[in-house]
């Protein structure tokens, strides 16, 4: 790693980083707030290793609900005919054959019926105390949504798998949302909206909420990774990493998880914890659970600031690095393993 700048071009790049660190740290306390992009540990660099023979049957499965999803059922959508109910029992289908007891928890929308998704693993010694994993399970209705969100409900399902029959200090819920998709975004028939006022009203203490969105694209190319201004200057420009997105308020559970993952997991990773009006923060189901004053993050690979398939017929199983989603899924399993803990 070269510390100081070797020409002129790069000089100018430094100071205007710099520049833009020291507004942040100077404007955003004016604004009664104060963020982090420095993250504990250090990002993966190198080459990544092969997949061990002990892990391939992960990865077999990974891909398996991957194609399931995108491939034989595809587009995912209320108003895509019983897309999403069939989605919605091989997602049961699965829990259920990993072992849990699952909670279809069915509303209604103005398109019909959907329903969340939960299977509970009951805690020990502060089983009160909750740690929810989610993902949604649903597309837009132009895509068959490999990476956005099959990747991260296969995540799910895998790490549910893992942690099944075992006993943690704290409960954890993994769950399944429909309708984080657009028209549905950010309203009332969000699934996760739903279940987060559900957490809220019953009482529930949610100790942190673990967001798996869009977790199987990556480009090692120079370029490939976007961000909205001015965050192009101060993250990498290849899409090869895992991102880690909080609110100021999940500032310690972001800062955790990106330790525990760098400390294990041979994939970059970058992390940023935030007022929730940054743009790009707030895209997926963790913003629910924020609404709700309970801490929550994503897990991403940054979807639409990457991947040139973003809602659209090209977002396929065959575009996927199952490889890295591999690593990530290993990388999860201790994250969530140790969010169970407890203090």
């Amino acid at each position: 790693m070269r510390l100081v700048p070797a020409n002129r071009g790069e000089w100018k790049k430094a100071v205007i980083r710099l520049t833009i660190v020291l507004a942040a740290i100077l404007i955003l306390p004016l604004a009664g707030a104060s963020w982090s992009a420095s993250m504990p540990g250090s990002s993966h660099e190198g080459d990544m290793p092969e997949i061990e023979a002990l892990h391939a049957p992960l990865k077999d499965a990974l891909k398996r609900h991957v194609e399931e999803l995108s491939g034989r059922i595809g587009v995912r959508n209320r108003m895509y005919g019983d897309s999403l109910a069939d989605a919605q029992r091989y997602i049961v289908a699965e829990l259920e054959g990993a072992g849990y007891a699952t909670a279809v928890l069915p509303y209604s929308t103005g398109d019909g019926e959907v329903a969340n998704i939960v299977a509970s693993l009951p805690g020990t010694s502060a089983a009160a105390e909750i740690v929810v994993v989610g993902a949604h399970y649903d597309t837009v209705v132009t895509t068959p949504g490999a990476d956005d969100n099959a990747s991260g409900v296969a995540v799910l399902l895998e790490v549910a798998r893992a942690m099944a029959g075992r006993q943690y200090p704290r409960t954890v819920r993994f769950v399944a949302f429909p309708n984080e998709e657009p028209p549905y975004f950010k309203t009332s028939e969000m699934g996760s909206r739903q279940y987060a006022r559900h957490c809220r009203e019953a009482g529930d203490d949610v100790v942190a909420m673990l967001s798996l969105e869009s977790l199987g694209y990556f480009e090692d190319e120079p370029g490939s990774q976007m961000y909205p201004p001015p965050f192009s200057l101060l993250y990498p420009a290849e899409g090869n990493f895992v991102g880690f997105v909080g609110d100021l308020a999940s500032r310690g559970l972001v800062h955790r998880a990106i330790a525990l993952f760098r400390e294990a997991i041979p994939v970059p990773s970058e992390g940023l914890a935030g007022p929730s009006w940054i743009p790009g923060a707030d895209l997926s189901d963790h913003w629910a659970f924020w609404q709700e004053d309970y801490p929550a993050l994503m897990i991403t690979d940054t979807a639409l600031f990457r991947n040139p398939y973003y809602h659209k017929p090209g977002d396929l199983p065959s575009v996927l690095d199952f490889d890295r989603m591999t690593w990530v899924t290993l990388g999860v399993i201790r994250i969530v393993e140790d969010a169970t803990q407890g203090e």
